[in-house]
């Protein structure tokens, strides 16, 4: 695997597509930073780190649904960054998704954070996915 930001995103949409109530993941610093700012804004029920008998662990992840409608409150999760292009922004050409209803993660050099919290602390990054 060469890109476990996107394998996660991947294993998050096929789950939601799926109707699946848990989706599981190897774990890893950034995937579980990656969670927490996803249960944060509200996108997932919640996420633990389940250690396993290898050193890696496992990165479980509750997906939220509406109880009425039962649509997922993850509506489009879209990588922007690869590891063939990498794609930077400064703090002043940070992306806006839907107008402000959803959110870009970018890693800065203070760690994941949201676009309005990057915009906020005055700094740019790697923009890694959209969610909204």
């Amino acid at each position: 695997m060469t890109d476990p930001i996107s394998d996660l995103l991947t294993r998050i949409r096929n789950a939601i597509m799926a109707g699946h109530k848990v989706v599981e993941a190897p774990s890893s610093k950034l995937k579980t930073e990656l969670a927490r700012i996803l249960f944060e804004k509200g996108y997932i029920l919640s996420y633990k780190v389940v250690e396993s008998e290898n050193k890696q662990g496992t990165l479980k992840i509750a997906l939220k649904y509406n109880p009425k409608n039962k649509k997922p409150a993850i509506k489009t999760l879209q990588r922007a960054s690869r590891p063939g292009l990498r794609y930077y922004s400064g703090v002043d050409d940070l992306p806006r998704v839907l107008n402000g209803l959803g959110i870009a993660i970018i890693s800065t050099s203070r760690g994941l954070m949201t676009d309005k919290e990057a915009k906020k602390e005055n700094i740019g990054g790697e923009v890694l996915c959209y969610v909204y």
